[in-house]
């Protein structure tokens, strides 16, 4: 029998079957625990009209996303569970040709058929791994089926919008991260009613300094004020801050018991199969392994400033291809560059850049450490420095991101604001952060009205200005 008979007299109702349980018993297995974005985007699936699009890292939740969109169509919106159906184009048996040669048309013209008409919600996972995908969705968009489309991919945003160039406009992408350290507080302490109280409080501090940037430093200092908080409290938030820092913002590898095994986990889903095979298949690159030398090099020391002769030198890898590499090792999303702070108008830069990973436990994963490395408070100056990095990236309504450096002095994140706003922000993971000039001088120089510094456990104004606003790490993280 040849391949085209074995599989031509498959029906499109066979191959689903599998993936939609939902449509003999109603019921949706999925996680209890929502991020934050579920919301929003269930909201646009209810609200809008265009398709809607998961992209982000591998193994940060996109699946369970989409379960959670199922489960509350059938659970809250009442949407008969026949006309709700879920793919993942992983399916080994759209290797045949004969099959995948006419199945998107042959999954829209099912459903049209059998719902008459009536709207029917279809969540593609792992979309990108469908020749033109974006042309089909494009297709049945302009043609106005009945059809609500959200897709996910496990390529990284800018990877993924080179196939979405011809949706412009019918798409709206949602880009999923790692979980936040507010978002494992949430996870590891559901039934905390006090920490999550405070975590709601400080996540509404966050979003008035982000929105007005005006802070009342003598409410923050009171004992009501918006992040005071018990030592008790303190201590388990710090408590989890730790775990946070060795197990990292990738759920399922905390479900993994075994150290070594977890190590091993995210090594070969975000590094080995991010380098070796997304990358390669999205840029036709043909030495992965140089590119995955230059991002070991990047990983040995989070936030440093980048230069390019001097890991040419260590790597043994020209400048030109480092200079490729850079943008490419940004695009599967394990790192992330800021551009020097510049007084002249917003525009491309090619000097110097600081070079922050995604995840920390990647870094934990590479080089094989465990909790162990908490006592490195070197090492854990440069950990704090990454996580407000990841932080600071959502900051509400800022134009770009940068760092400040000249011969004298250093600020570690300067938020652009527009009409000339900025917010400094210094970490001093320390017990006594007091030496300052740098913090004053640029707040003079730049005649801003305060900036932060990241602490290990203590606020207070500085002296003598009083336009220093000092915040312990684990709270400042709850902002965003």
């Amino acid at each position: 029998m040849t391949a085209k008979n074995k599989f031509e007299n498959i029906s499109i109702e066979a191959i689903l079957s599998p993936y939609n349980p939902w449509w003999k018993n109603g019921e949706v297995k999925t996680q209890d625990f929502k991020r934050p974005v579920f919301h929003k985007i269930l909201k646009d699936l209810l609200t809008l009209k265009q398709i809607i699009s998961i992209t982000g890292p591998r193994r940060v939740g996109k699946t369970t996303i989409l379960k959670q969109l199922i489960q509350n169509l059938i659970l809250e919106q009442n949407i008969e569970p026949s006309r709700i159906i879920y793919f993942s184009f992983d399916d080994p048996l759209l290797a045949e040709p004969h099959l995948r040669a006419h199945f998107f048309d042959r999954l829209i013209q099912w459903a049209d058929l059998k719902h008459k008409e009536r709207l029917v919600y279809f969540f593609l996972d792992e979309v990108q791994k469908f020749d033109r995908w974006e042309l089909y969705l494009k297709k049945y968009y302009d043609l106005n089926f009945p059809v609500r489309f959200v897709v996910s991919g496990s390529a990284s945003s800018p990877i993924f919008r080179k196939s979405r160039e011809s949706l412009l406009g019918r798409i709206k992408d949602n880009h999923l991260l790692p979980f936040s350290f507010k978002e494992f507080v949430y996870f590891r302490s559901p039934d905390n009613k006090e920490l999550l109280n405070f975590v709601q409080r400080a996540g509404e501090f966050g979003y008035k300094l982000q929105r007005e940037m005006a802070v009342n430093w003598r409410e923050i200092q009171s004992e009501s004020g918006p992040v005071s908080l018990s030592k008790v409290m303190f201590d388990g938030l710090n408590h989890l801050l730790d775990q946070y820092f060795v197990e990292g913002g990738f759920p399922e590898s905390w479900e993994i018991k075994d150290f070594v095994a977890k190590q091993e986990y995210l090594f070969d889903n975000q590094v080995k199969k991010v380098i070796f095979e997304d990358l390669v298949i999205a840029t036709e690159f043909r030495k992965p392994e140089n590119i995955k030398a230059f991002y070991i090099s990047l990983v040995e020391q989070p936030g440093q400033e980048i230069n390019v002769e001097k890991t040419a030198q260590k790597t043994g890898i020209s400048r030109p291809m480092l200079e490729k590499y850079l943008p490419l090792l940004e695009m599967t999303d394990l790192i992330k560059t800021v551009p020097r702070f510049s007084k002249r108008p917003l525009k491309f830069r090619r000097g110097s850049v600081k070079c922050y990973l995604i995840d920390l436990a990647l870094r934990n994963a590479i080089l094989k450490l465990d909790h162990h490395l908490l006592k490195d408070n070197v090492m854990m100056g440069f950990y704090a420095e990454n996580l407000i990095f990841n932080a600071l990236r959502h900051f509400e309504g800022q134009i770009e991101l940068t760092y400040y450096k000249d011969a004298r002095r250093e600020i570690d994140f300067v938020v652009h604001l527009g009409g000339k706003r900025c917010l400094p922000v210094e970490v001093k993971y320390s017990q006594n952060p007091d030496d300052l000039p740098a913090m004053e001088w640029f707040l003079n120089e730049y005649h801003q009205a305060f900036g932060i510094v990241v602490t290990k456990d203590f606020y207070r104004p500085s002296a003598p200005s009083g336009k220093v606003l000092f915040i312990p790490l684990s709270v400042f993280l709850l902002f965003f």
